[in-house]
C-alpha cells in the first residue's frame, strides 16, 4: 500500500515555520517511515507533481503569480494545512495592508517598475479553502506533529485553542498586568508558547494570534485603567505578525479611528 504523500510549500514568509518541521529530528525520522515527502524544498531537490495527501503551506499571498500558484495547490491537496502567522493572519507583512505599497516601493527600491507585488499580504485562507490552520510564529513544532499524526490517523488534530493565561495559570506565573501593570496580550492569545514572554516578566505580544472568541475591546478597557496610551495598544494589536487577523484588526482600526477622531476636535 503506497504511502500517504507530504508536499510542503513556501510563500510569502521567512522560512522559519518549514525550519520547525525539520527540527522535529527523531520525531521526523519516525514520521518519514510513514509518508512519502515528495515536495520539500527547504530540504530536498526531490519535486514531484501533485496530487498530494497532504500540503503543508507557509507564507502570504503578497503576488498574482502567487493567488494563483495557491489555487492549483489546493486543487492538488487532499488536505491543505496552513502553518504560522503569515499562513493565517498575513503576517508581519500585512503592514502594508494599512498603508501605501506604491510609496514603500519607491522608498526600497531604486527602479520599482520592475517590481510585481499586490498592494496587500493576505492570508491563504482568503484565497482558498483550509482544512485546518496551525498558528505561532514560528510554529509549535509539537502541535505540527499532533496535526501531522492526527491526519494520518484519520482524525481531527487537537491543539490547544485556550488563551496564554491559562498557560500562566498551569505554570504558577504571576500575571504581569496585575502585579506590574505590564500591558498584555496573553487574555486574547491562543496558547503555543507555553506562555514564556511573561515567564521572563514580559507582556504576551500575540505571536500565536487571538484565541477563540477573543475580548479585545474588555482588554482595552482593562490597559485603559492601567493608564496605557491607546497608541501602544494599537501597535499591540496591528502592529504584530497577527496583526491583520480579523480579531486583532477590528479592534486596533477602532482604537485608531477614535483616535484620530480625538485629534481631529
Amino acid at each position: 500500500m503506497p504511502r500517504p504523500r507530504l508536499a510542503v510549500f513556501k510563500f510569502a514568509s521567512c522560512d522559519g515555520c518549514q525550519l520547525s518541521l525539520l527540527s522535529l529530528e527523531d520525531e521526523l525520522a519516525a514520521l518519514a517511515d510513514k509518508i512519502d515527502i515528495v515536495f520539500f524544498l527547504e530540504a530536498s531537490s526531490r519535486v514531484e507533481p501533485g496530487p498530494y495527501d497532504i500540503a503543508l503551506v507557509e507564507g502570504s499571498i503578497t503576488t498574482a503569480d502567487d493567488a494563483q500558484r495557491i489555487r492549483q495547490v489546493r486543487r492538488d491537496a487532499e488536505f491543505l494545512v496552513t502553518i504560522g502567522a503569515c499562513a493565517t493572519a498575513g503576517g508581519i507583512q500585512a503592514l502594508r495592508n494599512w498603508a501605501d505599497c506604491d510609496e514603500f516601493l519607491a522608498t526600497v527600491y531604486a527602479s520599482p517598475q520592475y517590481i510585481q507585488t499586490l498592494a496587500t499580504s493576505t492570508p491563504i485562507a482568503s484565497h482558498v479553502a483550509v482544512d485546518f490552520e496551525l498558528r505561532g510564529c514560528p510554529i509549535n513544532k509539537q502541535q505540527l506533529l499532533e496535526v501531522l499524526q492526527s491526519l494520518l490517523a484519520g482524525r481531527r488534530p487537537r491543539t490547544p485553542v485556550h488563551s496564554v493565561c491559562l498557560e500562566c495559570k498551569r505554570r504558577g506565573t504571576v500575571c504581569v498586568m496585575v502585579a506590574q501593570g505590564t500591558p498584555c496580550l496573553g487574555p486574547i492569545t491562543h496558547d503555543g508558547c507555553g506562555a514564556l514572554c511573561p515567564s521572563f516578566d514580559r507582556g504576551c505580544y500575540g505571536c500565536f494570534g487571538p484565541s477563540q472568541q477573543p475580548n479585545a475591546a474588555s482588554l482595552t478597557a482593562q490597559l485603559r485603567l492601567l493608564h496605557v496610551d491607546t497608541r501602544t495598544t494599537i501597535r499591540g494589536l496591528r502592529g504584530s505578525f497577527n496583526g491583520f487577523s480579523p480579531e486583532f484588526r477590528s479592534e486596533g482600526d477602532r482604537l485608531a479611528a477614535e483616535q484620530s477622531g480625538d485629534q481631529s476636535t
